[in-house]
């Protein structure tokens, strides 16, 4: 006797396959991205003195007294794209949040703090002059200062 064995066709064998080999895929990828990504950096926002950092990528906010700059600390630190606040009187010098765009942060503190006589952005150009550098200064890490 001779038996008949039903195919199946190869399509319906091949998709789950494929779906499998997909996720299997994603999920290879997310893992890796996960591995290769940086660790994200602490955020305390609680003020410390400028005194003894050299900061390379940050938003100064210069006051006209210190008690204006105390009056505005509260503030500054409760932003959310504030990650470090070093205070300097009559200043407080803000490290970002990785991805913020410091001059947009700038202009908006600008028009945030009208008692501010000043708003500047500390970034490589800035740095180079500060330290007086005839040669573009190190690449500034990503926690903002050297």
């Amino acid at each position: 006797m001779i038996f008949g064995v039903a195919e199946k066709p190869l399509a319906r064998m091949l998709l789950p396959v494929i779906a499998l080999a997909l996720a299997a895929g994603v999920g290879l990828a997310f893992f890796i991205a996960a591995l290769v990504r940086p660790p994200e950096l602490p955020v305390d926002t609680n003020p410390a003195p400028l005194a003894g950092h050299t900061l390379c990528a940050a938003v100064v906010v210069t006051f006209a007294s210190e008690e204006d700059m105390r009056a505005a600390v509260p503030v500054l630190r409760d932003d959310p794209k504030a990650r470090r606040v070093f205070v300097d009187p009559p200043s407080v010098s803000l490290l970002a949040v990785p991805g913020t765009d410091l001059k947009a942060w700038a202009f908006q503190l600008h028009a945030r703090y009208r008692t501010a006589e000043r708003v500047t952005v500390i970034d490589s150009d800035t740095t180079a002059a500060q330290l007086n550098l005839t040669a573009p200064p190190p690449k500034c890490p990503r926690e903002g200062e050297y």
